[in-house]
């Protein structure tokens, strides 16, 4: 008996601290509901899967912990055998619904069909849409942060609320004119829905019937029609909500920060009350993706959780600033609110206690109460447009706007040595502010990557083969890279200035000097981009007037990269897609492979917004080429073949040679400038500027092979970094190539640019990464790890035998002694 008494004791103390868990919200919620001045009923639509089981437990909990007012009901579409085997009744309340999965009729799979084939399910049998004033419908994917009273968000009948979702294409071209009657009142809308039960019921037939017509009109499935990038009508069921919405007259109040994708950034003093994790996010080294837990049975594996994320003050050392913390700790709380449920339930289910851990005691803890207590939507209407004005007019008071460069490159030797010329000029150049490389790389490549250290760096997924449709297209990565960059970073720049790898810097790009402005960004002129002008430009773009054959150099204003960026990227997925305008004739793509998608994709992205470009034939020359003013380039791009005399150079002849790692390793020295003998000032000049970009390549490659301290054994002296005089001599080489009073020119004259550019070199030393560090330093770290292993074995074996000689000697604790006497 008195072994039961501690035992007894210690579930008793479990209750008390688990009960404020699971009842606090129970009560705030009724509390809440009993004051609210209308009946307001959620819905949820699910499939009798694992899969859709956790996402379950994590809804289910989080509406708990939100307050969030009113009845639940889970609408599971299951089939009969189906639901003979299905083990999760018991997760929430739930109506079962007959499964449109596989359709009765025409035998068609689309499991998304359920969601609208539920809803009127549950309306014309449940009682409890007899008896209701509002509905709230949301995905299972989704963790609620605060209540979402539909009254509250603003809806109204005839006005339901919802958030943005700006792919929907169709709503603006031939899909909504065949699918309903009132193009013009289709929104593009999907997420959460609150609307008045009477909207409602006069839009879920429509909604499911939409949903049937969309889905069988395969015609126009094509991703330049639907803004489906896989081109299979997967999203009929959103053409379904938002035709039948037209249909019926609804007028949604789209509300663009009710919602958040974890991994995203919010909007400054904006606090999301709803968390949907339909992406893959990340914190650090730690990533979570529900599509790979699609067969995961966690709910009914005792007291197994999903990996948790990092601990809070982790998140507070991993990030600085303030704004994209805030994104972290959105992100880590969506992973412990499903955990936290997870736990729960277990508990619930009769699992068997599980082992102290330290993150179960946070998810215990007052930190993490105090973290994901409720969450109230705020909207600053006039934000944006504030900052937006204050940024204009600081730039016609005359301040200079800030600045960013970026430039997008992958993990590979290739783009590694052009890396090293883009960083060289760059630190040439004069340039304000400051440059991120865009490195797209798959999680193997980073692995075995040594090119770290090459470039200020923002690591992207890559995209070079698309995760679901196998397309294998490097060039996607560009815009990817940039809309990640935005979403993940907070940008202190008014311009941004976006280059390729493949490019020289000889001066500065700044948007001041091109008169580039909001609504009007500065490009080069890409002539062969003949679709602007043909049947091509009239399919994937509702302006094809705006477009413009434009590329290379981007200077935009960073509230038009905004907008800009993911269509960018969904115009070039599209574009990709349209394989039967591949034709020569048609795009001018030399090769018909839809190779020069990604250029298509920025045109039509900026005809959408319609975006007027400063068009500068000044600003970019590509070696080999006649320049119309030599003084004036700013900018080599040697994406072409380009020669001198018997000399030429092709950088796709050195796409598998490894520039970078090999000491010393250089491209064939171009003719000195005397040997140019021709007397033609055009021919001259163009012969000039190509020896000045090769040689241009080769000193930043010299520079970069000193920093990475290469052996001097095979090398002169002229090589060694110490001497001041040898790298003047290596400018000097570079400046007798180039002729007037160049940029370039005037750059490598000046001994201040010389003197930085060999603190840069300093500090690249003092800042290499370990791969690269002598050998020696190793073995003596190797050494102090031993030693400290030792000392660590000896203090054990000590410890132990000491231990045990007090066991057999009969000693016992003083404080035991003391009560014996």
């Amino acid at each position: 008996m008195r072994a039961l008494i501690p035992t007894f004791f210690f579930f008793f103390l479990l209750h008390l601290l688990l009960s404020p868990l699971t009842t606090t919200a129970q009560e705030g919620g009724s509390q809440s509901e009993d004051k609210l001045p209308w009946r307001m009923h959620t819905l949820f639509s699910v499939e009798c899967q694992d899969y859709f089981d956790w996402q379950t437990v994590g809804l289910m909990h989080s509406l708990q912990k939100a307050n969030h007012p009113g009845p639940v009901t889970r609408l599971l579409s299951c089939t009969e055998d189906e639901l003979r085997r299905y083990r999760g009744m018991n997760l929430a309340p739930t109506m079962v619904v007959p499964s449109m999965s596989r359709h009765p009729h025409t035998g068609d799979w689309y499991p998304a069909i359920n969601k609208p084939a539920g809803v009127v399910h549950w309306l014309e049998n449940s009682q409890d849409a007899d008896n209701v004033d509002w509905v709230v419908i949301l995905d299972a994917d989704m963790i609620v942060r605060g209540p979402l009273i539909p009254w509250e968000l603003g809806a109204e009948k005839g006005k339901p609320v919802a958030a943005y979702y700006g792919y929907l294409k169709g709503c603006d071209n031939i899909l909504a004119k065949l699918h309903t009657t009132h193009p013009e009142w289709c929104d593009k809308v999907g997420g959460i829905l609150a609307m008045h039960i009477n909207d409602l019921r006069a839009l879920a037939p429509l909604w499911l019937s939409k949903t049937e017509e969309v889905r069988d009109d395969r015609a126009h499935w094509s991703t330049n029609i639907t803004g489906d990038i896989y081109g299979m009508g997967w999203i009929s069921e959103m053409y379904g909500y938002s035709f039948g919405a037209a249909e019926v007259g609804l007028h949604h109040k789209i509300n663009d920060d009710i919602m958040i994708y974890p991994g995203y950034i919010p909007r400054p003093t904006v606090e999301p009350v709803l968390m949907h994790y339909g992406l893959p996010f990340k914190v650090g080294n730690w990533s979570f993706s529900k599509l790979e837990h699609h067969e995961d049975g966690v709910v009914y594996d005792c007291n197994r959780l999903f990996p948790p994320p990092p601990f809070p003050r982790e998140v507070e050392m991993l990030e600085p600033d303030p704004n994209i913390r805030r994104s972290l700790f959105i992100s880590i709380e969506c992973i412990n609110t499903l955990n936290e449920g997870l736990h729960l339930h277990h508990l619930s289910a009769g699992c068997p206690r599980p082992r102290w851990s330290k993150y179960l005691s946070f998810l215990k803890s007052n930190r993490f109460k105090e973290l994901t207590k409720p969450k109230y939507l705020n909207q600053p209407a006039s934000y944006t447009t504030i900052i937006n004005k204050n940024r204009i007019v600081g730039e016609l008071q005359g301040r200079k706007p800030k600045i960013h460069t970026l430039f997008s490159t992958e993990c590979s030797t290739y783009f590694d040595w052009q890396t090293v010329g883009f960083m060289h000029s760059f630190r040439l150049s004069g340039q304000p502010g400051g440059v991120t490389r865009l490195l797209s790389c798959t999680d193997e490549d980073l692995k075995m990557y040594k090119g770290r250290d090459l470039a200020p760096t923002h690591y992207v997924p890559s995209m070079t083969q698309h995760p679901l449709t196998g397309d294998l297209y490097p060039a996607i990565n560009k815009p990817a890279a940039v809309l990640h960059w935005l979403n993940h970073v907070k940008a202190d720049a008014e311009y941004v200035v976006i280059l390729d790898a493949d490019m020289i810097m000889r001066g500065p790009i700044t948007p001041w000097e091109y008169g580039a402005r909001p609504g009007h960004p500065v490009s080069a002129p890409y002539e062969y981009l003949i679709g602007c002008d043909n049947v091509l430009a009239e399919i994937h773009t509702r302006n094809p007037s705006f477009c413009e054959k434009v590329g290379g150099v981007i200077i935009m204003h960073i509230d038009d990269l905004k907008r800009f960026a993911m269509l960018w990227f969904h115009k070039s997925l599209e574009v990709r897609a349209d394989k039967e305008h591949y034709a020569t004739n048609i795009t001018g793509d030399i090769y018909a492979s839809g190779w020069i998608s990604e250029m298509y994709g920025y045109s039509f992205a900026a005809a959408e917004l319609k975006l007027r470009h400063i068009i500068r034939r000044d600003i970019m020359l590509y070696p080999g080429y006649v320049p119309e003013s030599a003084s004036s380039i700013r900018v080599f791009h040697y994406g072409l073949r380009f020669s001198v005399g018997n000399w030429s150079f092709d950088k796709a002849d050195w796409r598998y040679i490894d520039m970078v790692n090999t000491c010393w390793a250089k491209f064939p020295d171009p003719p000195e400038a005397s040997s140019i003998t021709t007397r033609d000032p055009d021919e001259r000049a163009r012969d000039l500027l190509s020896i000045e970009c090769a040689k241009t390549l080769n000193t930043a490659l010299d520079l970069h092979h000193q920093r990475r301290r290469c052996p001097t054994e095979d090398v002169t002296e002229e090589k060694k970094l110490g001497d001041k005089v040898q790298v003047d001599t290596v400018l000097s080489d570079l400046n007798s190539s180039t002729g007037g009073d160049s940029p370039g020119e005037r750059r490598l004259e000046d001994n201040l640019q010389v003197d930085t550019m060999l603190s840069d070199i300093n500090f690249s030393l003092n800042t290499s990464s370990d791969f690269h560090r002598p050998e020696a330093g190793t073995r003596s770290n190797m050494r102090w790890m031993v030693a400290l292993w030792g000392i660590f074995v000896f203090l054990f074996c000590a410890t132990f035998v000491v231990l045990s000689g007090r066991k057999r000697a009969g000693l016992k604790p003083r404080s035991f002694r003391n009560k014996k006497r």
